[in-house]
């Protein structure tokens, strides 16, 4: 439940403001101190004694699935208007894609 409050619409609204990124986490920081036994560790050692990645990381995550979603087909938008598949050489790999034009 914790995770998916912070990650809810992050495909949507992923903002790359350093302010913004550390208000975020800044509720997970203070949510992981108020577990007992973990008032004196850092944020870092928190997330790893509950086996969670950063929330950098687990944006990063959820992004690259939405990408595959557009690419395959599985959700309501055009590939054309996000992505292009590159035409330099893949070493057979079939789906290299690069940000459309339009979108940088």
């Amino acid at each position: 439940m914790f995770d998916t409050c912070l990650e809810y619409n992050s495909v949507t609204w992923s903002s790359h403001l350093k302010q913004d990124i550390t208000q975020i986490e800044k509720v997970q920081r203070q949510f992981t101190k108020r577990l007992r036994g973990f008032k004196g560790l850092t944020y870092t050692d928190c997330l790893a004694k509950l086996d969670l990645p950063s929330l950098k990381l687990r944006r990063i995550h959820l992004d690259l699935i939405y990408c595959y979603k557009i690419v395959f087909g599985l959700v309501k938008l055009e590939f054309s208007d996000f992505f292009e598949f590159s035409l330099s050489y893949t070493r057979g790999y079939a789906y290299k894609i690069i940000q459309n034009e339009m979108q940088q």
